[in-house]
């Protein structure tokens, strides 16, 4: 059954309007601690956000929300959505919130629950939500309101949980990094952590103001940073998204290295130690085919899950994996994080060349990609994708691939988009593939 409120990573819109309203939240608020009472104990949430303008008004709905219900309110502040994770763990707390929109631009906001155990909740949990969001909230007495409190020790707490995922004996003494962090929510713990660690840092992204918060900056726009590694001679570059749960890395010659080959380096050296479990990587039908290759090649595998790090999260733990992630820059490091964490994943590329004394350019860049081509075609009402003309198109460009190369369709969750992926090794022929469905998308819209 098709969800109201969730997508693909909690609720997610633009500010003010539609599902993304104060009084959303609230009510997003108040069912949540409906559906997480159980016993008699005092129930409490931690709250989280980034650096966005609506975080405010965002995080005092959603305390108007828990509070009514009889839950108190831990409030951190601006912190990563891994450490948000970690808190609710760690602090004992019935479930925890992430208030950001990811990568997306300031103008959007969004909401990320986390179960007692740290975890995203599952379809189950946030169905059972959307439910209670629809019927009017069993209110507490005055007496059992809950109270809300800040707290001042948690960018502490996180730095130093972090830095508990390498050894305590490595240090980047010899390094110079760059890192840019998106004028999001880790723009003081991730260099914080970086430093403490002996490297000299560079920062980029780190004078939020409510508003540019991924603006030519961070994960999904690299430009800035590439430019600085080049400028400042630095080792390697550190990208980070508006809610530090991405990483992707440059080289020392500024050249973008992706979530794909970071994943193959990490579990790589891993499975050289004997510290892989699972026997692989898990992640999504976007992960390049040459990331496939690759780990059969040194007799590992790649268990392909829908797009979504809650997608790969839920078989990693099925499946017993410590190691997975998306091409876009979620790496999930199970020993360490029970989310993506971008902060832990970059310590341990960190640590990777402290440990091979190798260049970033050639330690973290362990296969050759193939082709990939996604392009993103933007529709009006009903999805295009039932459409007779497209389901022939898509059977076309399947036959046309064969045995050389992928095809993967998909409806965005968050935006209505049809995306059209292909890779291959002829270039030419994924175009052609991917040009070929893009049209039949737009003529059936």
């Amino acid at each position: 059954m098709a969800r109201k409120y969730f997508g693909t990573d909690g609720i997610r819109g633009e500010t003010n309007k539609g599902t993304m309203t104060a009084t959303m939240a609230m009510r997003v608020a108040q069912a949540a601690g409906a559906h997480f009472r159980r016993g008699d104990h005092r129930h409490r949430v931690v709250i989280g956000k980034d650096t966005r303008l609506s975080g405010y008004m965002m995080e005092s709905a959603l305390v108007a929300g828990f509070t009514s219900m009889g839950v108190d309110v831990i409030q951190t502040g601006p912190l990563p959505t891994p450490a948000i994770a970690m808190l609710t763990r760690e602090m004992r707390a019935d479930l925890g919130v992430m208030i950001s929109a990811s990568h997306n631009p300031f103008r959007d906001n969004g909401i990320k629950l986390f179960g007692p155990d740290g975890f995203k909740l599952s379809d189950e949990q946030e169905a059972a939500i959307e439910a209670l969001i629809e019927c009017d909230p069993d209110l507490v007495p005055a007496q059992e309101i809950g109270r809300a409190r800040r707290i001042d020790d948690a960018r502490g707490r996180y730095i130093h949980a972090v830095k508990q995922s390498i050894s305590d004996k490595t240090r980047f003494d010899d390094l110079k990094v760059v890192v840019d962090c998106a004028n999001g929510a880790a723009y003081q713990v991730a260099p914080s952590a970086i430093w403490e660690l002996g490297a000299e840092v560079v920062t980029i992204g780190v004078e939020p103001n409510g508003t540019n918060i991924n603006d030519k900056c961070g994960s999904t726009s690299l430009d800035a940073v590439k430019a600085r590694v080049v400028e400042t001679g630095a080792d390697i570059g550190i990208a980070l998204d508006g809610d530090a749960d991405r990483l992707i890395v440059i080289d020392e010659k500024g050249e973008a290295i992706d979530g794909d080959q970071i994943m193959a380096s990490i579990a790589t050296r891993m499975a050289e130690k004997q510290l892989l479990r699972g026997g692989g990587v898990v992640a999504t039908v976007m992960s390049n085919l040459g990331l496939e290759r690759y780990l059969e090649g040194v007799g590992l595998t790649l268990e392909r899950t829908k797009v979504g790090d809650r997608h790969v999260l839920s078989r990693m733990r099925s499946g017993g994996f410590n190691v997975g992630g998306e091409q876009s820059g979620h790496m999930i490091l199970l020993d360490h994080a029970t989310t993506g964490d971008g902060t832990v994943a970059a310590l341990r590329v960190l640590a990777s060349l402290v440990r091979s004394q190798r260049p970033a350019s050639e330690e973290l860049r362990m296969f050759d990609p193939v082709p990939q081509l996604l392009k993103n075609v933007r529709y009006e009402g009903a999805s295009p994708l039932d459409a007779a003309s497209v389901q022939s198109a898509i059977e076309d460009a399947e036959r046309q691939l064969a045995d050389r190369g992928r095809l993967v369709i998909r409806a965005s969750g968050t935006e209505p988009l049809i995306r059209v992926m292909a890779e291959g090794d002829d270039a030419g022929e994924v175009e052609s593939v991917v040009d070929s469905v893009c049209d039949a998308v737009r003529e059936a819209t």
